[in-house]
């Protein structure tokens, strides 16, 4: 579904010239969850906008189902970490929801129809009237996943959508983006710098080095499918992946070898939905 082939970005201007991505290169298959993590300032939201087609990469390549990626691409639909500043705030909830789907040839029932199912599968039925102003945080990141949800995508990027809220809040919203993925099938690439959420939340783990970017490992999540906040995060297992990516980055800074991974018996089963 997703093909990011040797992808580079180098900022120049004012006398400066920083090369913030390397050489990337990984695949994401249709209906996968993928996290990328990496040490800080290892130009992960570049190349979550590189892939998104909001930048336009030095060199390489991004092919979406086999289309090359040249600008915002209508399979795509982005979540930023910062709500506040992606949702509208003199436009109500559905109407923000809604604002995407105008660029689609869609009847205005239809439009309404996708709005209302979107918001609630956030559990946000109720709040189609009310202004992103009057909700808490976690609701208005809600609103910007349904949003991305009514547009309907094939894959869905997520740029550390979930930064900004409490903790309490943050793994509510992580169980969310599991169930959404399970029941619509969407492919997501989730950007995180949090070890124990991109291992709790995806199938496999990408492994950035630090700046100038490359893949550094691809880590396969051998955890059971159905995951909750209690029993997942005290799970041996959990604990020897969330180590494991927390020594890689440690490893990435210091600019030393790639730490071999402890697999356990069948790891190299693929991953299943």
């Amino acid at each position: 579904m997703l093909d990011v082939r040797g992808l580079r970005k180098v900022y120049e201007g004012s006398g400066r010239r920083v090369e913030a991505v390397r050489d990337l290169t990984f695949t994401v298959a249709a209906g996968e969850l993928v996290c990328l993590v990496g040490p800080s300032g290892c130009g992960k939201t570049t190349l979550l906008k590189c892939v998104g087609g909001l930048l336009e990469p030095t060199a390489g390549e991004v092919f979406l189902a086999g289309r090359r990626v040249a600008g915002p691409p209508p399979g795509m639909a982005f979540v930023f970490q910062e709500y506040g500043r992606s949702l509208f705030p003199w436009m109500r909830v559905g109407e923000n929801v809604e604002l995407p789907l105008k660029q689609k040839d869609l009847s205005r029932p239809r439009r309404r129809e996708l709005v209302a199912d979107a918001l609630a599968s956030v559990g946000l039925a109720d709040a189609a009237g009310a202004y992103p102003w009057q909700l808490s945080g976690g609701m208005q990141q809600r609103v910007a996943i349904a949003r991305a949800l009514a547009y309907e995508p094939e894959v869905l990027l997520m740029d550390e959508p979930f930064a900004a809220v409490d903790a309490q809040t943050r793994a509510d919203l992580e169980d969310l983006v599991r169930a959404l993925w399970r029941e619509r099938g969407i492919t997501v690439l989730f950007v995180t710098h949090d070890i124990d959420e991109a291992v709790y939340l995806g199938q496999r783990v990408i492994v950035l080095s630090a700046s100038p970017t490359v893949v550094r490992e691809q880590l396969r999540i051998d955890l059971p499918d159905g995951r909750d906040q209690v029993h997942t995060r005290v799970a041996p297992r959990f604990a020897e992946l969330r180590t494991h990516v927390y020594e890689q980055i440690q490893a990435a800074k210091h600019g030393a070898a790639r730490v071999p991974s402890k697999e356990p018996q069948g790891a190299d089963t693929p991953p299943t939905h």
